[in-house]
């Protein structure tokens, strides 16, 4: 893949994918990379952090964003290609809309069953909750206008669904911004 100055947001509800991926694509060869990892940046926060899915939630939410994509575009004008992965629903699209790179934007769509397992089988300290998740998947599968950067991977393996996410980005029919 060679989409160096060029930004991908990766989202999906929890559980959909989006780390597996994005460490994979990462990986490949062609232009250097980067992975921003958008769980880091909420857990920079070390006191006073409110869990991003709270209402309460939002002005902290809209500074982490706009963070997140201030270090995606200063990575993508040094050269790279950003991949940006976290649960980044069109409510926080601004902050990437704004940017001087070129910008794809793919949801990662699983059944809600399956993101709610993945999530409750992972352990650790981890999204877990069915009714949290379900929301967010709910969130991100009633998109809109924005329903054509939806990528179906149900049934998929992590290896396939990155073809399928290199197909996407190089078909070029996920762009938000050329």
């Amino acid at each position: 893949m060679n989409q160096a100055n060029e930004i991908l947001v990766l989202t999906g509800a929890p559980g959909a994918g989006k780390t597996t991926t994005s460490k994979a694509l990462a990986a490949t060869s062609g232009s250097p990379k980067v992975h921003l990892h958008c769980d880091d940046f909420w857990h920079f926060i070390k006191h006073g952090a409110i869990p991003p899915f709270l209402k309460s939630a939002h002005k902290q939410n809209d500074t982490v964003v706009k963070v997140l994509a201030q270090a995606a575009e200063g990575y993508a004008k040094g050269g790279y290609f950003v991949i940006v992965d976290g649960v980044v629903g069109p409510w926080f699209l601004d902050a990437f809309t704004g940017l001087s790179a070129r910008l794809h934007y793919i949801v990662l769509q699983i059944d809600v069953e399956s993101a709610i397992a993945r999530c409750q089988a992972r352990g650790g300290d981890t999204l877990t909750d069915a009714k949290v998740i379900a929301s967010l998947h709910h969130q991100l599968s009633s998109l809109g206008v924005l329903s054509k950067h939806v990528l179906d991977v149900r049934g998929l393996s992590p290896e396939l669904t990155l073809a399928a996410v290199v197909g996407a980005v190089e078909s070029e029919m996920f762009l938000l911004k050329a």
